[in-house]
């Protein structure tokens, strides 16, 4: 892989939703293209597990998450980051004072108690998202 010459950090309160499948998506593309960009998921109050909801929708996509465990978005973690996305969950403010990346709030609805035919939209809208943003980047 080509050396690290980015690193995007998706962020939301619980890391058990919407931070990883958008960290899924940009982990796939990054090495499918090749790109120089570190991926970064964490979130601030960490949940216990993936939503199963959320681990039956990406697995549709050809993603098993089924072992992924929701992590805490360390401020330090942030400092090198260009870019930080939070996910329309009040994770704002997670960025480190000095910090001087891009931050983005991607308004997106929680798929924490949604059903599958809510959570197939966001993730669909995540995976475009995440495409712009890397294609934004390259």
């Amino acid at each position: 892989m080509t050396e690290e010459k980015h690193c995007v950090a998706f962020i939301c309160v619980q890391n058990a939703g919407r931070s990883q499948m958008a960290a899924a998506f940009a982990r796939q593309k990054v090495k499918e293209k090749d790109l120089p960009v570190k991926i970064i998921s964490g979130g601030t109050d960490p949940a216990e597990a993936i939503h199963d909801v959320v681990v039956k929708a990406m697995k549709e996509k050809g993603f098993d998450l089924s072992s992924n465990e929701p992590s805490f978005a360390e401020p330090g973690e942030l400092d090198d980051c260009n870019y930080v996305i939070t996910m329309g969950c009040s994770a704002r403010g997670v960025c480190p004072a000095t910090w001087d990346g891009t931050d983005m709030e991607w308004d997106l609805d929680d798929p924490a108690e949604a059903g599958i035919e809510k959570v197939r939209e966001i993730r669909d809208e995540i995976e475009q998202r995440v495409d712009s943003l890397l294609e934004e980047i390259a």
